[in-house]
């Protein structure tokens, strides 16, 4: 039986067993989707995945990522994850490298440390929503809500959106997502945060999804640097830093390291970094292709 190596890392956090679990399978260039989507349903993590020969000019490597229940453009927990465990694997030397995927070429710096931090695609924001079916989509009342007319529930990403819902810190422990209020509000992927001094404590989830709570978003995290400009909560000129602590409820602590930089009231670019801890590797049987 033909077999792929495998290595599983936790992303985004300072030790092993914390963070975001990812696979990370490596030579399944004759890999149809449909194999790729199976082996990702295999593992049954929040994402598996796949290091590709680039397939266009100015790439280092090609990244196709998958949840259990299919392709995604771009997650950020993978992005960092695959640079450090390509490097680690002597794919390339820590530096800089670009990684290919459905959001575009996308820069990552990789220290010889285990760390990478990660440059997201051009930044979306959407417009303003009403709180109150997001709120029951969560669980929540709103005496939980922490918003205002400038900082509002939007959708906002950089390669993959999410909606950001802004809470008391103490609503975030009380937290569930009610899957048939989610669909409701029209809402999949949802991250829920509260924010002070320059940090965020979030949760955030995919309602209805296989793994229905991610402990280490780096997706997220990008889309809140998007949402903190445009609420007023960061500088609408310059860089700034702010730091995002998650997973602690899922007892899997994560702590992303981000920067966002704007022009004019409006983010033009942001970063997440974070370490890259190797826990497991092997080999995984290559599943049968249906076409």
């Amino acid at each position: 039986m033909s077999t792929l190596a495998y290595e599983i890392v936790d992303v985004f956090t300072d030790r092993p067993f914390a963070g975001n679990p990812l696979a990370v399978v490596f030579g399944a260039e004759q890999l149809a989707t449909g194999q790729m989507r199976s082996l990702a349903a295999e593992f049954n993590l929040s994402e598996t995945v796949f290091l590709l020969p680039p397939s266009t000019t100015g790439a280092t490597y090609r990244a196709r990522i998958f949840t259990p229940e299919g392709e995604i453009p771009f997650a950020g927990h993978p992005s960092v994850g695959a640079a450090v465990t390509a490097m680690r694997r002597g794919l390339f030397a820590a530096g800089e490298v670009i990684q290919e995927c459905g959001a575009g070429l996308l820069p990552i710096t990789v220290t010889a440390a285990g760390g990478a931090t990660l440059t997201g695609a051009t930044p979306r924001l959407g417009e303003p929503l009403d709180p109150a079916p997001l709120l029951a989509a969560a669980g929540l009342t709103a005496a939980d809500y922490a918003g205002d007319d400038l900082a509002a529930p939007r959708s906002a990403g950089c390669g993959l959106d999410w909606v950001l819902l802004p809470v008391r810190r103490e609503a975030l422990a009380r937290t569930r997502i009610d899957v048939a209020a989610a669909e409701r509000a029209g809402v999949t992927d949802l991250s829920v945060f509260a924010w002070a001094d320059r940090e965020a404590h979030a949760r955030v989830f995919v309602a209805g999804g296989a793994v229905p709570e991610d402990p280490a978003t780096g997706s997220a995290a990008l889309a809140l640097g998007v949402w903190l400009v445009a609420a007023g909560r960061l500088p609408g000129d310059g860089v700034s830093s702010y730091r995002i602590h998650q997973g602690v409820e899922m007892k899997r602590p994560s702590r992303l390291e981000c920067t966002v930089t704007a022009v004019g009231g409006a983010a033009t670019s942001a970063t997440v970094a974070g370490q890259v801890w190797p826990v497991a590797s092997g080999r995984i049987a290559v599943p049968p292709f249906i076409g």
